[in-house]
């Protein structure tokens, strides 16, 4: 069973060594010479592309100047990225033995490096897949990585036992042919949805959280059998379909509303949820270089600091449930 993915945008500058050596990636040509290009280019323009800041921008110019030099940290994959799902799947915290058969069931995607397995070794970066570049002779850079990796990824889950297990997010999906792999493997994809108004819908960031962390679930049972996958539980999230009866498996929280931290029926973490909404706000202002609005204030005069806002949240929720 292989299992694939989504590479983030949020990366750490600098992680323990563990006494790993970082491989090279299957793809490090191919990255070098998108990298060469992106450094040629201004940051402001680099921020247009990525549909970033100004900041990120001037970032990513400087990163790219360095790719391939001496000067660049090369990093375990695995342990370098640090979005959403990356701080549910705790790379960290695993052990090397975990890490190394992880390497052999997991794919990371990425518009930059194409298809990563945890260890190989990487340099930070920013990257996006819907533009077109001289180095890809015209193509968008999804259109370029398509005939590579559909076929790397179809091959090695071949060579294993013909499973792959969809922990990747939408976006990636345009790196592949995905009539394809469809069609010549068995792809099972988790749906993390929620039930609001009498509908199943996905909110993103749980939804990462979640595949983030069904991917350490994976490594540290070491799942080959998806079947296996019927005890997973993570935030109040639980698989409510077998994999015999479908290649969707939808994890529903048994809250039947808002995600919940733990699994305890209809009594939901209130407090938890407004944390989380504040600190993934925070997060997303620092990303993008917005002030911290410690100042800010409502008409009303009330303060909307980071501590304010929580309180906020916690009242309106507080309201909510009296009504």
């Amino acid at each position: 069973m292989q299992v694939i993915l989504a590479s983030a945008k949020i990366m750490k500058e600098r992680v323990p060594s563990r006494g790993i050596t970082p491989t090279e990636p299957l793809f490090q040509r191919q990255a070098t010479m998108l990298a060469a290009e992106l450094a040629q280019m201004s940051g402001n323009r680099l921020s247009e592309l990525f549909n970033c800041s100004a900041a990120i921008g001037r970032e990513n110019r400087e990163r790219f100047a360095l790719f391939g030099t001496d000067m660049a940290e090369i990093m375990p994959a695995i342990l370098t990225y640090y979005g959403q799902a990356y701080k549910h799947l705790k790379a960290e915290s695993l052990t090397n033995e975990d890490l190394e058969w992880a390497n052999s069931h997991l794919w990371i995607s990425s518009c930059l490096y194409g298809l990563l397995r945890p260890l190989n070794g990487i340099q930070t970066y920013r990257m996006e897949g819907g533009f077109p570049m001289q180095a890809t002779g015209g193509l968008k850079v999804n259109e370029f990585w398509r005939p590579l990796l559909t076929n790397l990824l179809i091959e090695s889950v071949k060579a294993d036992d013909g499973i792959l297990i969809y922990l990747d997010t939408e976006e990636f999906r345009s790196l592949f042919n995905w009539k394809r792999v469809v069609e010549e493997v068995q792809v099972i994809e988790p749906k993390f949805q929620v039930l609001k108004n009498g509908r199943l819908t996905t909110q993103a960031v749980w939804a990462k959280s979640c595949r983030g962390a069904m991917a350490r679930y994976i490594i540290e049972e070491r799942i080959t059998n998806p079947l296996q996958l019927a005890n997973f539980n993570h935030c109040g999230f639980s698989l409510s379909d077998s994999p015999e009866n479908s290649n969707t498996l939808h994890a529903l929280n048994l809250g039947g509303g808002l995600p919940i931290r733990n699994n305890l029926g209809f009594e939901y973490d209130y407090k938890y949820i407004v944390n989380e909404l504040v600190r993934n706000i925070k997060e997303m202002c620092t990303n993008e270089g917005i002030e911290d609005p410690e100042s800010a204030r409502l008409p009303e005069e009330k303060n909307v600091g980071w501590d304010a806002l929580n309180r906020l949240f916690l009242e309106e929720i507080g309201g909510a449930q009296e009504e």
